[in-house]
This record gives structure tokens, sequence and C-alpha cells, in this order.
């Protein structure tokens, strides 16, 4: 049977992390299909903006290799289906169990959530408190903690470039043509191009589609992107570029950093990144001259060698030249959830949540970043005898095996473990791993969010609708992990009753009521997501139940921020500030404007003495210091360096599944320089033999001038074991983390070297 229904309904796109609103129609078989997409004109970020990717959403919606039923490893490692209530006695027994034998710090959790999938997470938080978890990790851990722990000892506070207003646009590592980054990127691109006052500065090894759109494209050696920064600062520092009265008045710690500064051999550093001097020079003139810059970091930098030193030298560089706090430079956004809290567990009502986080990991002694352990460290803490080790996993909604270095690693971990859980809407290559699977409703049969809110002034939070009944078999994480946290006996409904009879009363009951209970039973702060669920979640429009912990999350936030949320219309007593605005939120079918910032918002954000921001980051320093006197070491066994994960057309994230979207072009490809191809004697669509200390793989070559000589890459995302209709499992592309090295990794972050794997490139015998 087909069904067409002409409806527009309101959505947004999941495969990125800006979300972009959408309008949807349903038909084909069963009318659960996404049979056609377009922009959302009506949502205040993308206004309308769409590009290629969120075409491929009906490919997640209705992959073949959706699960329709709890799943069980049985000894031999196939699989049985078995029914809801027995998955859940059993996995909250071995939870409990592991917890009573070893305590909840041997219980780790990963995961929260991925682009677009956040609701689940504030669940997921309900159970991991009532096993005892002290450690999480997600991919956040993979990419963005050096970033975020240098953006903490500098301004104590997230911050986000103003790339539609800015004069000079600066991106390091970075593609915004594929992977964005920032709302509307590629018409914000285009403008920036078109327009005679304002500049693009690219750093990056590859000619890139931004690149190619640059005024300035410093083509730096691959893994040489703090020799390049570092010689900008010397270059600002020693021509007397910086802003001296603005630095003095907004910062503090600049005797510390300046004699680095003003030691650095420019000349040496820019023969050690491969670029004339004068070319460096022109750029840092061109960002200090500037009357607005905004600078964008991603993985090209952050999945590097000296990558947290990379991303304190490109915060100097917009700090010393006095880009903050103001229109087309830095600013402060304001988050309706902040992500280090939810990453930390403080994702709860009340201002006390329960603070959970450990300095080091325990076996690895590997710091910890915004209650993340590295991603790097997971196999090295499981595959030991030491007695701290981790002996269960929860993973909701993450692809461990697939996307963090080493899978052959990441399998053995898995394995090793006791108990190890996945929550997922497929059999992913970590679910085939996993003790248990179970089926997650997709993120278009719940209601659902992202806590991803980056926008200055204004920022949107958007709370998606349902667009289909949830697939036969499968619960949303909510129910998920209500049901783990019951079964588990720490709720019941002596818990909900007092909140189901205030409901009856009306809103405002409900809000004192729930206030009253929190103060007298702990508990009821402790696990607020599913009481609320459990309570304010039944009488919450079909398909919105999910949504009830939104409710909390909107107490939070007005108690924190009410200056910024009375401009955007949610002022007044509290308690009814934040009624309006969860209302709001359930009304708002194409997002909502929480929040409305000024600059002088983003410097009372500034977390350090005098809101000034602080330059001087002891850890750093020394580092910086040892670049005059090394290099990116290169292995002559494996002379390429290997880019494991570019952004392409062919890429979005593993939630696509089916590449059944993919008529025409190239797919998974080896990148490689045309001089590379003659020397190896290959041509265009060979397929050669791509080897690495950890594995070899067979994958078809594209020669092209984007990457220069000795640097090659494969796009992200691809590789996946994907299971047909007909039962025929499919891979199509090579999966890059079978071909990293777990033990490469920053020294303070740990996050992963993957744009800096040497390699070695041969024909087929």
């Amino acid at each position: 049977m087909t069904d067409t229904n002409t409806e527009w309904k309101k959505t947004a796109c999941i495969l990125c992390s800006i979300n972009c609103g959408l309008e949807v129609q349903a038909g084909g078989e069963g009318g659960r299909h996404i049979i056609k997409i377009r922009g959302d004109d009506d949502h205040p970020v993308s206004r309308g903006y769409i590009c290629e990717k969120s075409q491929r959403m009906d490919f997640y919606q209705n992959g073949a290799d959706r699960l329709t039923s709890p799943m069980r490893r049985k000894p031999d490692g196939s699989y049985e289906a078995i029914n809801w209530d027995t998955a859940i006695s059993e996995i909250a027994r071995k939870f409990k169990d592991i917890k009573t034998r070893h305590g909840g710090e041997s219980i780790l959790y990963y995961g929260g959530g991925g682009q677009g999938n956040h609701l689940g997470g504030a669940y997921a938080d309900s159970f991991l408190k009532a096993v005892g978890n002290q450690y999480r990790s997600n991919a956040l851990a993979q990419e963005k903690t050096g970033e975020f722990w240098v953006q903490g000892k500098m301004l104590g506070t997230g911050v986000h470039g103003d790339f539609e207003h800015c004069e000079v646009a600066v991106f390091i590592g970075k593609n915004p043509w594929h992977s964005h980054g920032f709302a509307r990127a590629r018409v914000v691109l285009k403008e920036i191009q078109k327009d005679p006052n304002r500049k693009m500065i690219v750093i990056d090894p590859r000619r890139s589609e931004t690149a190619a759109m640059a005024d300035y494209h410093v083509a730096i050696k691959p893994g040489t992107d703090a020799w390049c920064l570092a010689a900008l600062l010397g270059i600002i520092a020693q021509e007397g570029l910086w802003a001296k009265d603005w630095v003095a008045q907004h910062t503090g710690g600049l005797d510390a950093v300046l004699p680095g500064l003003m030691a650095i051999d420019v000349a040496q550093h820019a023969k050690v990144c491969g670029v004339d001097e004068v070319l460096l020079r022109d750029v840092a003139r061109c960002i200090a001259k500037a009357k607005s810059v905004s600078i964008l970091e991603d993985l090209g930098l952050q999945m590097n060698v000296h990558s947290t030193l990379g991303s304190y030298l490109q915060r100097l560089i917009w700090v010393l030249t006095g880009h903050y706090g103001r229109a087309g430079t830095s600013n402060a956004p304001v988050p309706l959830l902040s992500l280090s809290k939810a990453s930390k567990g403080e994702s709860s009502v009340g201002a006390n949540s329960a603070k959970r986080v450990e300095r080091r990991s325990p076996v690895a002694n590997a710091k910890i970043i915004i209650g993340l352990i590295p991603c790097n460290v997971i196999p090295e803490e499981i595959l030991t005898d030491h007695p701290k080790r981790y002996r269960a996993m929860l993973i909701q909604s993450g692809n461990p095996v697939h996307s963090l270095a080493d899978s052959q690693r990441m399998r053995e971990a898995l394995r090793a473990l006791e108990v190890s859980v996945v929550v997922d809407v497929a059999m992913t290559e970590t679910a085939r791993q996993a003790d248990y699977v179970l089926p997650a409703s997709s993120q278009f049969e719940k209601a659902e969010a992202t806590f991803f809110n980056l926008e200055f002034p204004r920022n949107v939070f958007h709370l998606r609708q349902p667009l289909f009944e949830p697939l036969p078999g499968t619960l949303p994480e909510a129910e998920i992990y209500a049901r783990l946290v019951e079964a588990m006996g720490e709720l019941g409904e002596k818990d909900y009753a007092p909140l189901r009879r205030a409901l009856k009363l009306g809103r405002t009951a409900f809000a004192l009521t729930f206030l009253a209970q929190s103060l007298r039973k702990p508990k009821v702060m402790k696990y607020a997501a599913v009481i609320l669920y459990r309570s304010l979640g039944e009488q919450l429009p079909k398909g919105m139940a999910s949504a009830a912990a939104l409710w909390g999350v909107a107490q939070l936030y007005i108690q924190g921020n009410r200056k910024v949320a009375a401009k955007a219309g949610f002022g007044g007593f509290p308690i009814f500030a934040a009624e309006r605005l969860f209302q709001a939120l359930l009304k708002g079918r194409s997002g909502v404007v929480y929040a409305e910032a000024d600059h002088e918002d983003s410097w009372l954000a500034v977390g350090h003495p005098g809101h000034r921001i602080n330059l001087h980051i002891p850890e750093l320093l020394p580092e910086l210091d040892k670049l005059k006197h090394e290099q990116p070491k290169q292995d002559p066994d494996y002379p390429f360096i290997l880019a494991a994960g570019e952004r392409r057309a062919e890429t979005s994230n593993t939630a696509v599944r089916d590449t059944a979207w993919h008529k025409r072009g190239s797919y998974g490809t080896l990148r490689i320089n045309p001089q590379d191809a003659q020397t190896i004697g290959c041509h265009d669509g060979d397929v050669v033999r791509l080897s690495t200390r950890r594995a070899t793989v067979e994958v078809p070559v594209e020669l092209t001038d984007m990457m220069q000589p000795g640097n090659i890459s494969l796009p992200n995302g691809l590789g996946l074991d994907y299971q047909q209709r007909d039962g025929q499992v499919v891979r199509k592309g090579v999966a890059p983390n079978e071909l990293t090295d777990c033990t490469q990794r920053d020294f303070l972050a740990g996050t992963p070297w993957h744009k800096y794997v040497p390699a070695r490139v041969s024909l087929l015998v």
C-alpha cells in the first residue's frame, strides 16, 4: 500500500551539528517514508537554508538494518531476539551485580545522542546515577576536549565566531563548504568571497572547496598547524601588531606570554610548515589590521599533532589582536543546557546536581576534561588486570568500534567486558560486539532535540515533533531508561503519585509540588528526568512524552539566565517564566528564541576575575618553546601522511548506513596527488594497497591537485557493514579507523592524530 501525504511537516536535519530547520512530506509504503525535503523559511537560524546531506534522511529512517526487538548475544556469538521484559530485567540485574561487586566506577558510559538525538541522554543519566557511574566519554572527547580545556583556561566560557558580519574569516583545518560549523555556511562563504571589503583565510594542507574560495590559502605541510600559528603570533608580537590598549584593558598574563612570542624564529617556523614567510606576514597583518575577525578551528587541527597547543595559539591570535565581544568577532552563546555540565551528569533539575567527575582515569591516568575520558584510552582502561578497570559499558547512540581510533582494539575491549549494552536504531558495528542491543525509536518517531546552541545574539532551541509512529518493537530512550531504573528498584508508583495528583490541580501546583518533593527527597533530584517523564510526560501531546525533561531544563535555564531570557520574552517570576518557555518549546515547530544577548553579556560570561581573558596557560608554554627544536616525525617505512577522515560530498555521518542514495560520482576513494601517483605507477580509478602500522586495505585512487604531494586522504564515516533486506551484508568504502592507532594522541587531551597517520601506498601484485 502506498500513501501520499501532501502536508509539509516541520523538523530538522540530524546530519551535522547545525541542525537546519526542514519541512518534509511523508508518503511511500505505509506512509512511513520521507518523500520530499525543503528548507524551513520560518526557522530563525537556518532561514530556509538546505544542503544535499538532508536529502539522505529517509535512508536513515528506513534503513534495512533497523532493529525491532531487543537482541541478546548467545555463547556462539550469534544473536537471538528476546522480549523487552526479559531484556530489561537481565540488564538491570547484571549492572546491579557489577555495582555491588566492583562499584559504579567500573561502569563506563559512551555516547549521548550524536548530532540530533540529545533528549535520550537526559534519561540515560538517571540510569547511570542508579548504577553509580563515574566515567563517561563520547565523540566530544574524540575531537573537542583540547579546545574546550583551552577555552576554559582562557575565557571560562564557550565562544563562537560571527561569520555573517566579520571583515576577515579564518578557517583552520576546516572546510565549511562540507562540514559547515555555522549557520547557512555556503551562503555566508559566497557572501565573503564576493565582497571586496572582506577577506577569507584558510590554513589547511588541502586545497579544499573553501580554500579554493579564499583570498589567502596557507597550504601548510601536514601536521604543522602549530608552527604556522606560532609564526603568525611571532609576527604579531615582533612587529608590534597586537592591540596594546585593548589587551591591557581586557586581558591578563601578557607579561608571561610575550617573551616567548618575541623569541619565535618566524623564518624557521615558516620553513617547517612549508609556507612562504612573506605570505605569513601578509596574513598576520591582515588579521591585525581588520576591524573584525572570526576564527574557526576544526578536526584538521583538533585531530593532529600539537592539537591542544594549536587551540591555544589560534585563540592568542584573535585575543591579542582584539577580536572579542563585538559584532563580527567571537562572542559567548547562551546554551539552554551546557554540554560540559551534561557530560558530567549535571543535567538534572536543580542547582546542586551531583558532580561525579574524577580528574584522571583509573588505569591510564588520563586527564578528564568536561567530565569525559579520552576516547583513545578506552581499550587501555579495559584490557588489563588492573583492579579499577572498566567491567561494564553502556553505549547510547554511538558507534565507537567504527568511529574511534584502532577498531581492532575497540572490538577486543568490548568483548572483554563482563556486560555491554548498546541502545541504537540499527545493528551497528559496535552492536555486533555487545551482549545486549536495545532498539530505540528513530529521531523522527519521538520528540527530539539538540543542545548545540551556538548562535549569538539570539539563541534558538528547536524541539522537533515526531513525524511517524514508533516502529513496532522499538521504544524511545526515555521509556527504556525509565524501565531500567524501575527494574533496579530505584523508582516506583509512590514516587510519581504526588506529582500526578498535583498535575490535576494545574501546572503551578505541579511546579510547587516538584520543588517541595525535591527538597524532601534527594532522589527526586537524582532521577528528575524519569520522574518528569512518568508524571508530566503522560499529559503532554501524543508522541511528546520524551520532552518532559525539558521542563526541568527550562527551570534551570531561567534561574541562571534571567536577563537574556527576559529579553527573549521569558521574564517575570522564575517558575512562571520557565513554564512559558516550556510551553513555547512544545509549540514552536520551527524553534524558539530563548535568549537575546548583547556584547556586554559576552564580557560578563568571561569567567575569570574582572571578566578579563587569561593569556597565560603554563602547561602549554613549554610546548610552544619545543617547536624551535623539533619537526613532525617522519616514518621512512610509511612515507605518506594519511588524513583518515575527510569531509566530502559523499559523507555525512554514520547515522546514514544505507549507501543506496549515492548514484553518481566517486565514493570512498583514496585522494592522492598526481605526482605521487606517477611515482607509484597508478592511475585514476586504480585499486591500490594502503597500509599503516595497524592494517592494510585495498582502495581505489582519485588523482587530484587538492592534495599536496605526500599527503593522502580517506573520507570519514564509510566502510559500514550494512545488512540489506535480503540479509546480505554490504560494505562500501574503507572504515578509516581500521588504519589508525589509539596510542598516537595528544599529550594533554588525548585526542587522536587521525589527520597525521604515517602510511604506505603500493600497487596490487
